[in-house]
């Protein structure tokens, strides 16, 4: 450890879930002073996601310090694309303090933003799972053509030791601390970035039970049945078993689940060997069988679900019947692309 009397702490800037990350996800964030450190916190989730240039006054430079989970719809990385932009518009130096992709930082999947989707949970044209530390994303974000300034922004990534692509946040010998309310575990995250998609229709993707996105279900569904069918894909990496659960209001976690207080036929979901199985291959094979078995049940928050996907394309289809192999195939050549794009901003 080390101290800087020249250095001052002036404010904090919160994210999504707040400066201390234990606010459930969705809720608007007040400002107000962190306990721990006496510092007034400035939220930027409520009415206002973009610092302005009146928050930056007395300010010499920006630090970002938050822990991402790797998934492109993890609203973090949405906070750091627009610190960034702000430091490039008022000439505000940025600093990234990376950290580890949790999930690894080789596997890239998923389809790549379509940008007439653009929200705060895509903010910039990159697949769901982008395989990037904070730190090159940040690199990737800094051009004026992404940030839509008119320069980049003053950036300095400060870089991890020891950290290898292929490592999984267990293998670091860091502690794992929540980075969200529902977010508890590894396992969480390695699924998170596909079954986040339930969010978008009426199955219950956990929130309300203590393993979000490790339990998933709904009253209308039989679990057998469903994972009989999810078998005849050749669902592999994971454990599939049957089960009931009911969500509840569970404080500073999730308040108001879907199907609060009703009992759920569910699934739950165990990783067996996290190195071959494929969250958004699951997560598309999952929603087609849902569609499948229950064509008049299942229903879609339309533009949720297409924000989180990044386009309509994979609610079209689906409604249309088509497979997953069909689907998974749609956006391989636009992957591919992303995949030579991103090698110049690596940093390991």
């Amino acid at each position: 450890m080390f101290s800087r009397d020249d250095i001052k702490i002036i404010k904090l800037f919160g994210p999504e879930h707040g400066i201390r990350g234990d606010a459930p996800d969705g809720h608007s964030i007040q400002n107000g002073i962190d306990a721990k450190t006496k510092l007034p916190v400035i939220s930027l989730y409520g009415k206002i996601r973009k610092p302005t240039k009146e928050m930056l006054d007395s300010i010499d430079v920006l630090v970002f310090d938050i822990q991402d989970i790797g998934a492109r719809f993890y609203t973090f990385i949405s906070t750091m694309y627009y610190a960034i932009q702000v430091a490039a518009d008022n000439n505000i130096p940025v600093i990234i303090l990376d950290r580890p992709n949790p999930i690894n930082g080789v596997d890239v999947d998923g389809p790549i933003l379509d940008s007439e989707f653009k929200t705060f949970v895509g903010i910039a044209e990159i697949p769901i799972r982008h395989g990037m530390t904070v730190g090159e994303l940040a690199l990737f974000f800094n051009r004026p053509e992404i940030l839509n300034t008119k320069a980049k922004a003053n950036l300095e990534i400060v870089k991890m030791n020891n950290w290898s692509r292929d490592n999984y946040f267990d293998v670091t010998n860091l502690t794992w601390i929540k980075p969200s309310p529902n977010m508890p575990t590894l396992e969480t995250a390695l699924v998170y970035p596909g079954l986040c998609l339930l969010e978008g229709i009426n199955i219950s993707e956990g929130r309300g039970t203590y393993e979000p996105f490790l339990k998933i279900g709904s009253p209308f569904i039989n679990s057998t049945n469903v994972i009989n069918e999810l078998k005849s894909l050749d669902i592999i990496g994971c454990k599939l078993s049957p089960l009931q659960f009911t969500p509840v209001s569970i404080p500073n976690m999730s308040t108001h689940p879907k199907y609060k207080n009703e009992i759920c036929n569910g699934i739950q979901i165990r990783i067996t060997d996290r190195k071959i199985f494929k969250p958004i291959d699951f997560a598309v094979k999952l929603i087609y069988v849902f569609h499948k078995l229950y064509p008049k049940e299942l229903s879609f928050r339309e533009n949720h679900f297409d924000r989180l996907w990044g386009s309509k394309s994979l609610r079209e289809m689906i409604l249309d019947g088509k497979t997953p192999k069909v689907i998974l195939s749609k956006f391989e050549i636009e992957l591919k692309n992303f995949k030579v794009l991103r090698k110049q901003f690596l940093l390991y």
